[in-house]
């Protein structure tokens, strides 16, 4: 079995694959200092929480946070017994090379998120991605990752709006159900919500009309199906998409069917 590990600036994920569906999904945060011993408490803790029987036989690493590799790799290596992919290392090969300009580092999220759309969509695709950061990767006709657009996360934008005005409360992120707040929570809550709503919308419409094609728009991460909610902003919401193109990532250096 894989056990596919993607790690963002905020939450790790683990998903385990068993070539045809996935068994569970694993969430803790990411933090640079933990390590493999902990790694391997916490997951095997859960894993027999769920009565889960997994046999892993390969590991598979999407980092966005180079400093959690190393133990991610003493994880798998010290307790499966395996070296691991990691995307974006010169051992690890994509079904279809990035197009981006020369010397520029393409995130392996991004390069995931590429795959998994290229395997259940075709080309021809936006997937924005709702993570620390709001990604909107772009998918050529023929899978490669081309570009895309990186704005501040949601999240981050509301911990910036609180820490830097101080009369302003953290507050969570929801669909307000109206514009016009009545209350300073109300007001923050439609700034951030609508707000957003506007730039997704505003930028997948740039990005179609500079790409000069039909698009098909495809959401991903936390918070995609909350901004899905009474407006038309993605085709498809994927929760599992980024884990699905670790799959095909693997399948592919493997020599198997993705």
């Amino acid at each position: 079995m894989l056990l596919a590990i993607d790690c963002g600036n905020t939450n790790t994920v683990f998903s385990i694959w068993d070539g045809e569906k996935f068994l569970c999904t694993l969430r803790t945060s990411t933090h640079h200092s933990r390590t493999a011993d902990a790694y391997f408490t916490w997951y095997s803790t859960l894993v027999k929480h769920y009565g889960i029987e997994a046999d892993i036989t390969d590991v598979i690493i999407s980092s966005t946070v180079p400093r959690v590799v190393w133990n991610l790799r003493v994880f798998a290596d010290r307790f499966f017994g395996c070296r691991p992919l990691v995307v974006g290392k010169p051992e690890c090969k994509l079904p279809h090379a990035p197009r981006v300009d020369l010397g520029t580092g393409v995130g392996p999220d991004r390069l995931a998120n590429a795959a998994g759309a290229f395997d259940r969509h075709g080309g021809d695709v936006v997937v924005v991605d709702f993570g620390t950061a709001t990604n909107f990767d772009v998918v050529a006709e023929d899978g490669a990752y081309v570009g895309g657009v990186i704005a501040p996360g949601v999240n981050l934008s509301l911990e910036a709006l609180h820490q830097g005005a101080a009369a302003l409360p953290h507050v969570d992120i929801s669909q307000p159900e109206k514009v016009i707040g009545t209350n300073t929570v109300n007001c923050i809550q439609s700034g951030v919500f609508w707000g957003y709503v506007g730039l997704i919308r505003g930028i997948k419409e740039k990005i179609k009309a500079e790409y000069g094609r039909p698009m098909k728009v495809i959401g991903t991460g936390g918070l995609a199906p909350l901004f899905a909610t009474g407006e038309l902003l993605f085709d498809e919401i994927e929760d599992d998409l980024t884990m699905h193109g670790l799959t095909v990532i693997h399948a592919y250096n493997k020599g198997l069917e993705a």
